[in-house]
């Protein structure tokens, strides 16, 4: 069902800002060849899993919300923002669910209802197409934001294409629903009407996490939002295929990061007291600029987590192996969920990150590179343009 307010422009309260926005935006994953098909093509799929599953990536990061039986995110909406339409997405993640242990998901009557739910919202008023590279990135978000707050309301928002006017109608529709976290795995390249934007992400009680690109050093947007927790990609050595002996985590090298063309130094990182990677403070490595990313995760394909879709991408479907900062977007979406839902206050927003939460509850990438551009593009001790703070351990 679509609920009856997410019928008639949801998405207009942002219409006039996101008109002002051309161009369109892209996903933000890689999918892992698995082998080679009978004419020489790569095979993106397998019958079975063939990436990380929630158990490995639980033992990483120490998630407690991980468990299937956890209960974590319970009383939160997680509002999942992409375009296009996944014509499967409900019978997708069931299928994920079943794999990994999880309780099946119905769709919900309303977000009032009790216990975990799964919905559709069609943002601009109509169902859109089916494009099967959105829909891959569509199973992606939903099925791990899940993973991680297995007791919250899943809610995908689909834009009716990838136009910023369109999607950033989308992240208003999930204002209006009232989402405790909105995910946003996609972006496109800075913008001088970005400012114009940053309100959209400014609604109360609702925290936002975007993926910082797959590129290498560079920006996009909406990740450079002052608004926006921005996620950048990291690598677990000695994980690989379906399991995991974790021995460290360094940058990855596709892992989006740097300085902001149009966004000023946010306060929270103006007020940032701790250690940063090749400069005496935030501000004087990015020359009083928004720099990009603030926390990290998981992105390496060849360390990448086990995604099921139905929905055939050049000709294949199945399990997926799946990297890039579009795993980390929405898998933070649930860690924050989680951790709302258990009362926790570490974590809880840009401000808390950057005035002690660091410390405790994520951890230090000290290692590796997204470019060849010196300190700007090189992992180091503190805030560094590659992973930001670290990545989540401990947590909620």
């Amino acid at each position: 069902m679509i609920f009856a307010v997410a019928i008639t422009g949801i998405g207009s309260a942002s219409a006039a800002q996101a008109g002002n926005r051309t161009g369109f935006a892209s996903t933000t994953y890689v999918v892992k060849h698995v082998g080679r098909l009978a004419d020489g093509k790569p095979q993106l799929t397998s019958t079975t899993p063939t990436g990380l599953p929630p158990s490995a990536i639980q033992s990483v990061y120490n998630l407690s919300g991980l468990s299937p039986n956890s209960g974590a995110g319970a009383g939160q909406i997680i509002a999942i923002v992409d375009a296009y339409s996944d014509p499967n997405a409900l019978s997708d993640l069931n299928t994920f669910n079943a794999q990994y242990g999880y309780a099946q998901l119905s769709t919900c009557t309303s977000l009032s209802q009790s216990g975990p739910c799964f919905e559709q919202v069609f943002a601009q008023g109509k169902k859109p197409r089916v494009n099967a590279g959105w829909v891959v990135e569509e199973s992606l978000d939903i099925e791990w934001a899940h993973a991680e707050a297995p007791a919250a309301k899943i809610v995908l928002v689909e834009a009716a294409s990838n136009s910023n006017s369109n999607l950033f109608g989308a992240v208003v529709a999930a204002n209006n629903l009232g989402a405790n976290v909105v995910s946003m795995s996609w972006g496109g390249s800075e913008s001088s009407s970005d400012t114009s934007l940053d309100a959209d992400f400014t609604h109360a009680g609702t925290f936002y996490t975007a993926s910082s690109g797959d590129s290498g050093h560079g920006v996009i947007y909406p990740s450079t939002s002052p608004d926006v927790i921005a996620v950048g990609g990291t690598t677990l050595n000695g994980c690989s295929g379906t399991s995991c002996s974790f021995t460290s985590e360094t940058a990855w090298s596709g892992s989006g990061g740097g300085i902001s063309a149009i966004e000023s130094l946010p306060a929270y990182q103006s007020s940032y007291t701790g250690p940063v990677s090749g400069a005496s403070s935030i501000s004087a490595l990015t020359g009083g600029s928004r720099g990009v990313p603030d926390v990290s995760f998981d992105a390496n394909p060849n360390t990448g987590v086990s995604v099921f879709d139905s929905t055939a991408d050049s000709g294949q479907s199945g399990w997926f192996t799946i990297g890039g900062t579009s795993v980390g977007a929405p898998n933070w979406a649930g860690i924050l969920a989680a951790a709302a839902a258990a009362g926790s206050t570490a974590l809880q927003g840009l401000s808390s990150i950057y005035s002690g939460g660091y410390s405790t509850n994520l951890r230090d990438i000290t290692s590796g590179t997204n470019g060849t551009c010196g300190t700007d593009c090189t992992a180091g001790t503190g805030y560094d343009l590659v992973t930001g703070l670290g990545s989540p351990v401990n947590y909620p």
